[in-house]
């Protein structure tokens, strides 16, 4: 019993040390293909938290922080403006990696991508919204080195 426990001790760490180095994981590569390269950011209009500009250049809070968080991985945020319905259906074939737009946690589109932890939160109407970005289904090293920018950069909802 004892040899037992021991064997079976050891293929447990073996296998917990073969994982940790793997999680979380990008199945399609994201934060590694965005680290030193592109990333392809969806914008959809939404003062002040996205506003569209004549020059192509997105302003606001979270473009604000998208051009941070890209600079941070040695990045080029690369703009796609458009409508929340084409911009969804683009990440979810891959073509972006991340859409801003204002979106609070109480989006539809979480069929579509994974939402952020909260990083703002403001009052409208009386009800308080907690502000996050959308990234990729799936792609969780690039979604968990996101969150810990926002959190980093001291998210507040």
């Amino acid at each position: 019993m004892r040899r037992f426990r021991s064997l079976l001790a050891i293929t447990c760490v073996a296998l917990l040390a073969g994982c940790s180095s793997s999680i979380p994981a990008d199945p399609e590569g994201t934060l590694e293909r965005v680290t030193g390269g592109t990333l392809r950011v969806g914008v959809s209009e939404s003062p002040p938290w996205v506003e569209t500009t004549e020059h192509g250049e997105p302003a606001g809070t979270e473009p604000d922080l998208v051009r941070e968080f890209a600079e941070r991985l040695g990045a080029e945020p690369e703009w796609t403006e458009d409508g929340e319905e084409h911009l969804m259906e683009a990440l979810e074939r891959g073509e972006l990696d991340l859409v801003i737009g204002g979106f609070t946690d109480t989006t539809p589109w979480v069929d579509f991508g994974a939402v952020t932890v909260p990083y703002a939160a403001d009052e409208r109407d009386g009800t308080r919204e907690k502000h996050v970005m959308i990234v990729r289904m799936g792609e969780n090293a690039f979604l968990v080195a996101l969150e810990r920018f926002l959190l980093a950069e001291g998210a507040s909802a």
